[in-house]
Parts: structure tokens; C-alpha cells; sequence
């Protein structure tokens, strides 16, 4: 049992390694375990603590097969899965171990996670096939547990937006809103017989499964995009899944992709695209608007860091032209849990300036967005509440 200062050397020791081992000495039992696996990723130079030169946090693990597959099984075996996914995304990026993932043998190692399945889906078309199956697994591993995490609330989000949508002042007596008649009647309230008089009955539409909405995502498939592509493309077949919205599914860089016929599956939507390259935003808005028949009954949303490759001022003639249409347009800069990487701080600027807000989004914020641009709502307070990530 350590007492409180004890642990706080221990924990000191461990963040800054060997070159500590003086002030702090040295790890030992678990410690000891856990301080090499640190020391494989971080850690390079001499060994600390015996004389010479102290060792720099500096990515020191080598990039044998065997010997970062091990260091996969220890990392695992000495911290939780949400630390374990963090290292691997740093061994990944600062070790450029990014081609031992078409190994079989690392993939049945590492922790799935989001990172890990943009990274892979980077690699997909270089993959050779004994690798492409088990990459498929893990993919779906992640896709299925994400798919659980939002398509309930997703649904009942959206599906409550319609309703409200769809509310009419002569509703029958099943379909009446309660909470809001009586909202809008409090001023009918009688004392003398403590009831309210409703003047005016608020209540829903009749359901029916008429498609009620049109909804495109185009999505910007470029490398830095990559966790909102994962998190995209996961959105698009839940929503695809509710027989209310009409959804597209639009990828693209220099090029445009339709994926839209693969939304009955989410990891065959993965698959079909391909991160990296260039970027033409106008291009991927032009056919997108190719989409939109019923533009006041449509939801348009952009998932870009709007780096502009193409035309940008017919880009934002495009966005424009939407929104005098009636469409209602979102742009998310990025769709993920790590917020909004670079982006071109200029074009968000315009098309704020045509009422249009960029934003970062999270996934857990995505359905209440949908929600709000369904009933079509100023979409401001979703900028202004992601602001400062």
C-alpha cells in the first residue's frame, strides 16, 4: 500500500522515465513491466541512470514485427483500453509502424478502436489478401460497437423531429400534445374551476411512412478526415435505416464517390473509400446537388475541413444557391470525439456569411444536430457550443 506520497513519486517516476531513476529510484514488480513498455515507445538513447547520457522521451521502439507485436500483447496485459489505444495511435504515427498492419499477426494484437480503423481503411488498397479479411473483422468489431452506441438515440432523435415537424392544430384525440397545449392555454386557466380552457389544441401528425425528409451526406475523404469518414459512415446507414428519410451517402477528394447502395452495410461503405489525396469541394456539391429534388423537404450536410482543391467561388455559389432553395445546410468541420482539426478558417468565414455556421461536431452531439436541422432550427447555438474545441 503506498502512502500518498509514495504514489505520487511512483506516478512521476513512470512519466518521466529512467532519467528519474536517481530522484524517484527505480520501478519495480509491475512497475517494472509497465516502465519498459513506456520506455519502447518514448524512450531512446542511453539507459538513465547509470552514469550516462539520460535517455530522452523519444520513440525508441523498433519496428521488428515480433518485437512490437509483444509490446502490443504488454500494454494490453499492464494499462486500461482507452490508455492502450492512445499508445498504439503513437507508436503508429511516431514510430511509422503503419506498414506492420498489414501483418495478420499485429492485427489480432492490437485494440480496435476508431484511429485504428482510419488507419487501416488508409491501407485498404494496398493490402494484401490474407490480411484483407481479418482487417474486415476488425473493422466490423468497431462498426458494431459504435452502431450500438448511437443508432437508438439516433433514431428517437430523429424520429421525435418529424413528429414535431409534423404538428397540426386539429389533432385527433390520440395524436394531441399534451405538455404544449397546455403550455400555449395557461393563459385560459379558470381559478374558480382550477382547470385550463384549451382555445387551441397542439398535436402531431398522422404517422405514416411516407419518406418525409431528404438527407446527403458528402463527406470529405481526404487523411485528416479520416475518424469522421468511420463515424460518417456509420451515421449514414442508421439513418438509411429509417424508412421516413430518403439518404445519400456522398464521398469524395479530387473525385466523387456514390455510395448510397451500400449504406445496407456499413463496413462495405468503409471499404469504399479511400482516404487521402486532393480535395474538390465544388465538384462534390455539384452532384450532390444533382440529389436534392424536394429542396424545402432536404438536409445537406457537409462533413469537410474546406481546404478548397476546385473552384472556390462557385463552391460557395453552390451553398448559396442551396440555401436560397430552402435546403437546409450544414457543415460540420469534422465529425469525431477529438473536435476540429486545421481547417480554412476563410471559407468557414463566407459561409457563416451566407448564414451557413462551420462547426465541429461529436458523435454523441450528432442526433440532437439532425434533430434541430430537421425541425429547422437556428443552427447557431451548435457553433457557438463547439467554439472552443
Amino acid at each position: 500500500m503506498h502512502t500518498a506520497d509514495e504514489e505520487r513519486l511512483r506516478r512521476w517516476r513512470l512519466v518521466l522515465g529512467g532519467a528519474a531513476d536517481g530522484s524517484c529510484g527505480q520501478p519495480t514488480g509491475a512497475d517494472a513491466g509497465m516502465d519498459a513498455a513506456l520506455a519502447a515507445l518514448y524512450d531512446s538513447g542511453g539507459d538513465g541512470g547509470d552514469g550516462g547520457p539520460p535517455r530522452q522521451r523519444s520513440a525508441g521502439l523498433s519496428a521488428s514485427a515480433p518485437r512490437v507485436a509483444r509490446w502490443l500483447g504488454d500494454i494490453r496485459e499492464y494499462f486500461p483500453s482507452t490508455v492502450v489505444q492512445v499508445m498504439q495511435a503513437d507508436a503508429i504515427e511516431r514510430l511509422n509502424l503503419t506498414s506492420l498492419l498489414l501483418e495478420p499477426e499485429m492485427l489480432t494484437a492490437v485494440e480496435p478502436d476508431v484511429h485504428l480503423v482510419g488507419t487501416l481503411l488508409s491501407l485498404n488498397r494496398v493490402m494484401p489478401d490474407k490480411t484483407k479479411d481479418l482487417a474486415r473483422q476488425v473493422v466490423r468489431r468497431v462498426v458494431e460497437e459504435l452502431e450500438r452506441r448511437v443508432a437508438q438515440r439516433t433514431r428517437a432523435a430523429v424520429t421525435g423531429a418529424l413528429n414535431r415537424a409534423t404538428r397540426v392544430d386539429r389533432p385527433r384525440h390520440a395524436d394531441i400534445d399534451w405538455d404544449r397545449t397546455i403550455r400555449v392555454n395557461l393563459k385560459h386557466y379558470q381559478p374558480e374551476y382550477r382547470t385550463i380552457v384549451p382555445e387551441r389544441l397542439i398535436g402531431y401528425g398522422r404517422r405514416n411512412t411516407a419518406v418525409q425528409r431528404d438527407v446527403v451526406l458528402c463527406v470529405d475523404q481526404s487523411g485528416s478526415m479520416a475518424a469522421s469518414v468511420v463515424y460518417s459512415g456509420i451515421f449514414s446507414a442508421v439513418l438509411a435505416s429509417m424508412r421516413s428519410l430518403r439518404t445519400s451517402l456522398v464521398v469524395f477528394d479530387t473525385a466523387v464517390v456514390d455510395l448510397t447502395d451500400q449504406l445496407s452495410d456499413p463496413v462495405e461503405v468503409l471499404f469504399g473509400t479511400q482516404l487521402g489525396g486532393g480535395t474538390d469541394i465544388n465538384r462534390a456539391i455539384g452532384y450532390s446537388q444533382g440529389l436534392i429534388t424536394r429542396p424545402r423537404d432536404s438536409i445537406f450536410v457537409l462533413i469537410s475541413d474546406l481546404y478548397e482543391g476546385g473552384v472556390r467561388a462557385e463552391m460557395l455559389r453552390r451553398v448559396a444557391a442551396m440555401v436560397e432553395a430552402g435546403v437546409q445546410v450544414v457543415v460540420l468541420l469534422a465529425l469525431s470525439d477529438e473536435g476540429a482539426p486545421a481547417y480554412d478558417h476563410e471559407n468557414a468565414a463566407a459561409l457563416a456569411a451566407l448564414g451557413v455556421p462551420a462547426f465541429a461536431c461529436t458523435p454523441d452531439a450528432f442526433p440532437d444536430l439532425m434533430a434541430a436541422a430537421i425541425e429547422r432550427r437556428d443552427l447557431r447555438a451548435f457553433a457557438e457550443r463547439f467554439a472552443g474545441r
